[in-house]
């Protein structure tokens, strides 16, 4: 009997080595090298069979742009996210944690998307009745739609051969394995190899992919990190356990802007649309409580306003706590450093808990000024007034910096009713001030502490 050759697996960037190493030599990440068989020529034979005429080279001259066609999958931010439509021939890979909602925003977009287009639904996680049962509870009627319950590579690409659809959606890519690998379904070569199947079933045929993913307890995508280099687009479906709201996230997009977002809230009737994710995120917001300011931050092209809030007490033991929720920790310590050494307060002997509220993730530095103020009003228990709102980056000497988009941010801070902001003196001279919208003009945050606490 011939001897299983394999081949070694980085689970956090899918590079390939011929033995074990402790250490990764491409991405450096310790203990990730993994053992797995290695892929077979059959598993190559079988792709090709799949993957439709074999295509030749073409001049530049004669390719024309029409080539590149988008179709509206019947939800607005869901085209948003996608860069204004999902692209003929693309492979979009949806990630979320488990229960987030992947499945149900799969099948909803089906409804839509069978008026002109075949779908082929294939779910290696549920029976055809329960995706029936799921539909019908979801008022979607899917004419046009099949549904296919296998986890074969091999079945499903003859499917497709055999049906031709326009739209194939793939649940979940960690349940489908090639017979060929004699490795586990899920595992990193398994996902790998079938993901590179439908990769070559995309491109060759023109079938427009959706493939859903699941995430590891890190909150990254299972499987190897090649994975989202294969892929035309990765979205990130994301939400806290316990609130309604759920964020789509564009982490890749190779026909449209990154990091734009998407809003939806899951009901009975599954996941509805919130064309205004800024009055939805600051729905229920307290006045006259100090700790809590407003700012508003980039996503992708779109502003959208964020409640930041912050609890300080007095430390009742020997070492502070400090803890964040939606703002990077390490980003929240630093500046509350540089609020103790430039603003004054006494910060090192209390705790301090940070939370953004919505489940929404802050990422960019135009948030730092409003960290500070709910910092400062919460240690000095005196509310920021209701109707202000405070963009910024805040520097280690306590300056405050310049953001871009700032004439953008200022009309949806008023658009939602806000009738002062604060902002950087710094490049903010020549702005088209909204009407109704007062500006307060600070270069550093013992200013801003005087101005408003």
């Amino acid at each position: 009997m011939p001897k299983t050759k394999t081949m070694f697996y980085c689970t956090q960037c899918g590079n390939e080595t011929p033995k074990w190493l402790g250490k990764c030599p491409a991405c450096g990440a310790w203990n990730t090298i993994v053992e797995q068989p290695a892929a077979s020529e059959g598993r190559k034979k079988t792709i090709a069979d799949h993957s439709g005429a074999i295509r030749r080279p073409r001049p530049l001259q004669e390719i024309e742009a029409a080539d590149e066609l988008r179709f509206h999958t019947g939800m607005a931010e869901l085209d948003r996210v996608l860069g204004g439509g999902a692209v003929k021939g693309s492979l979009v890979l949806v990630g979320g944690a488990p229960g987030i909602g992947k499945s149900t925003l799969m099948l909803q977009i089906c409804d839509n998307l069978c008026r002109f287009a075949s779908v082929l639904y294939v779910s290696g996680e549920e029976s055809e009745r329960q995706i029936k049962l799921r539909a019908q509870r979801l008022g979607i009627k899917g004419e046009g739609l099949s549904l296919y319950s296998e986890t074969s590579l091999e079945d499903i690409l003859g499917a497709v051969e055999a049906q031709r659809p326009d739209i194939l959606i793939v649940d979940s890519i960690q349940t489908i394995y090639n017979t060929d690998s004699t490795s586990s379904p899920g595992s990193v070569a398994q996902v790998k190899e079938c993901t590179m199947a439908l990769m070559q079933l995309a491109k060759g045929m023109g079938v427009t992919v959706f493939v859903v993913g699941h995430i590891n307890k890190e909150g990254s995508l299972a499987g190897p990190k090649v994975l989202e280099h294969i892929v035309d687009c990765v979205l990130h479906f994301e939400g806290e356990e316990h609130s309604s709201y759920r964020i789509l996230r564009a982490a890749k997009n190779r026909f449209g802007a990154t990091n734009e977002i998407g809003v939806f809230e899951m009901g009975d009737r599954g996941l509805s649309e919130v064309p205004n994710p800024s009055e939805a995120l600051l729905s229920g917001r307290p006045k006259d409580t100090p700790g809590s300011c407003v700012t508003c931050v980039m996503e992708g092209v779109r502003p959208v306003l964020a409640e930041v809030q912050a609890l300080v007490t007095p430390s009742a033991y020997g070492n502070s706590r400090r803890s964040s929720n939606g703002f990077d920790y390490n980003r929240a310590v630093m500046l509350a450093a540089v609020l103790e050494k430039r603003g004054g307060l006494a910060l090192s002997t209390c705790d301090f808990y940070v939370n953004v509220i919505g489940g929404l993730t802050v990422n960019e530095p135009a948030a730092d000024l409003a960290l500070i103020v709910a910092l400062a009003s919460s240690f000095r228990d005196k509310s920021v007034p209701y109707d202000l709102a405070a963009v910024g980056e805040v520097g280690l000497t306590g300056e405050l910096r310049a953001v871009h988009a700032l004439g953008q941010r200022l009309s949806e801070v008023r658009r939602l009713g806000f009738t002062k902001c604060l902002v950087p003196a710094r490049g903010s001279g020549k702005l088209v001030v909204p009407e109704g919208l007062s500006l307060i003009r600070i270069t550093n945050i013992r200013e801003a502490i005087a101005a408003l606490i």
